[in-house]
């Protein structure tokens, strides 16, 4: 530990000296800045900084002390840099899980991790059901497109079987919100369903292996904890729930109008229908339920100007991870250098940019390391509402998972249509010459994924920056390159400091984030979110 503390000194150390700093390039420093960041919030010493964990309180640690370092102020509670996130933890036990097929007095059991996972239930930690079995499509219901996944049939006491994601004919953010578990929860028990089977389907699969997935069983999932120690956001309603991978379905359609490869078929197709499936299942899970606490960690720039200060724009990256896991070629540490090292690390820079400039912005700008994203954008959830400042978030700009693999002239800023951030994300990006690219992953939905989602549902305009995916290089595919990054490291023990990471993009992603932020603080108005905008209509009165 010693070593790699005096190492990311060093690395500190230099990017902040020079004999002539007016002829230092500052995107320069700001490469070296980063890439000290990183080079502890990767390291194996924080063990995959998975949330309420040792390894993630070291890294909150560190964040605390360079906001400190920045001359911000504490804005977390009780005059400190840190917010406590109450959590509950669940841990799937193997014990006693079972998932059996009854039909015609005939019993078919589906296998424990390799065919299928119980979900953890938070209000009953020790489950089992018994009920009919009904397929419901991908559960969705989305009044403006009439369409209803569940017209015609009846999901009364039954368990409802479904599908991932949102059709592919709805536009893309109505597919995004659609797609949220959540959503599709929510929809169930207000048909009186009591239980959930989601069924993982090929096109998935090839993305991410079940195989791959399952192997992390054992990792806790975690839930918001209320003041009397319930959990939040869970639909107590559902008694039991289960994941099954792509080939188990054809186990759990045998015998039903279609078969699973016929279902697969009618969902890629844009053709699903629902009906119901024969016999019943046994559903059974048991849960170990403790509750733990992590942090976020907040800081703040005051604002200049005496009327604006109480406004907040708020830069958020999560600083969790997933932890420790199952072996990948000897290596158990998944440390998270894209995912979301390099976020953190980033934010920190256009923290550093921002606090060190000559003049103040005139709102403040709150930075806030979030904690659990990788649980359910829980530590967002929970500073978006319940924030430690005093006075209104009017904007949120945030920083997940910049896949910097080679030299990049583009940033891609997911959600600027949505309100007039789109004209600072503009404005910003024309100063600095880097160019703005469009989602090229439409279909993964991110827009409900990382943390500006807490915020939005919160009523807050926000936007995502990304890494783009246009190189300077002619001979270099930038798709190709995130594209393999997703493949072979995301949530993997490789996404480590040994891949190619370009610290000069990061640099310029840093000045992107930072610029934004002061255009979006200097403005005369806050953002709006725009005219009939899908989010804003959902969420601007919250």
């Amino acid at each position: 530990m010693r070593l790699i503390l005096i190492s990311t000194a060093c690395l500190l150390l230099a990017a902040c000296s020079s004999s002539k700093p007016e002829q230092v390039d500052a995107n320069a420093i700001s490469a070296q800045r980063i890439a000290a960041h990183m080079a502890f919030l990767a390291d194996d010493l924080l063990e995959g900084r998975e949330a309420a964990t040792r390894g993630h309180e070291i890294a909150a640690r560190y964040m605390a002390s360079q906001f400190q370092a920045l001359g911000l102020e504490p804005a977390g509670e009780d005059g400190s840099f840190f917010q406590p996130v109450p959590l509950l933890q669940g841990e799937r036990l193997a014990e006693g899980a079972r998932f059996e097929l009854i039909r015609n007095g005939r019993i078919e059991s589906l296998a424990f991790e390799s065919e299928f996972l119980p979900g953890v239930n938070y209000d009953q930690p020790d489950f089992a059901l018994t009920a009919p079995l009904v397929f419901v499509g991908q559960g969705v219901v989305a009044p403006e497109f009439d369409h209803d996944d569940f017209a015609g049939i009846d999901v009364k006491g039954k368990i409802a079987v479904l599908l991932n994601g949102a059709p592919a004919s709805f536009a893309n953010d109505p597919r995004a919100f659609y797609s949220s578990g959540r959503e599709k929860m929510a929809a169930l028990v207000e048909r009186g369903a009591v239980g959930a089977i989601f069924v993982s389907d090929p096109t998935r699969e090839k993305k991410s292996p079940w195989a791959r997935g399952a192997a992390n069983w054992a990792r806790p999932g975690m839930r918001l904890r209320a003041p009397d120690g319930a959990a939040l956001d869970t639909f107590p309603q559902l008694i039991a729930t289960a994941s099954i991978s792509a080939d188990a379905a054809s186990k759990l359609f045998t015998g039903a109008d279609m078969q699973a490869d016929a279902v697969f078929a009618a969902l890629d197709a844009g053709t699903l229908r629902s009906f119901d499936l024969p016999g019943t299942v046994l559903l059974a899970g048991r849960a170990r339920i403790s509750s733990k606490v992590s942090r976020n960690v907040v800081a703040r720039l005051p604002g200049s100007d005496k009327k604006l200060a109480a406004q907040h724009v708020v830069f958020s990256a999560h600083l969790d991870h997933v932890g420790i896991g199952a072996p990948i070629n000897g290596d158990t540490i998944y440390n998270g250098a894209l995912d979301n090292a390099m976020g953190s690390a980033v934010m920190l820079d256009a923290a550093t940019r921002l606090a060190t400039a000559d003049n103040r912005p005139k709102r403040s700008i709150i930075f806030v390391a979030v904690t659990a994203e990788e649980k359910g954008l829980l530590g967002s959830e929970y500073f978006a509402s319940h924030p430690s400042v005093a006075g209104p978030l009017v904007a949120n700009i945030n920083m997940d998972m910049p896949v910097l693999l080679t030299d990049l002239g583009d940033v891609t800023p997911i959600g600027i249509e949505h309100s007039t951030l789109k004209d600072a994300v503009e404005s910003a990006a024309s100063k600095l010459g880097i160019t703005l690219s469009p989602d090229p992953m439409p279909e993964q939905v991110v827009f409900i994924r990382s943390d500006q989602f807490s915020f939005i549902r919160r009523g807050v305009p926000a936007i995502y920056l990304k890494g783009g995916t246009a190189p300077t290089h002619a001979d270099v595919d930038g798709k190709a390159l995130l594209d393999g990054f997703l493949a072979s490291h995301y949530h993997q023990p490789s996404d480590d400091l040994s891949l190619p990471i370009n610290y000069a993009s990061a640099a310029r992603l840093a000045a992107l984030n930072a610029a934004i932020g002061r255009h979006v603080a200097d403005a005369d108005k806050p953002p709006r979110w725009n005219k009939n905008d899908f989010f804003g209509e959902r969420f601007a009165e919250h």
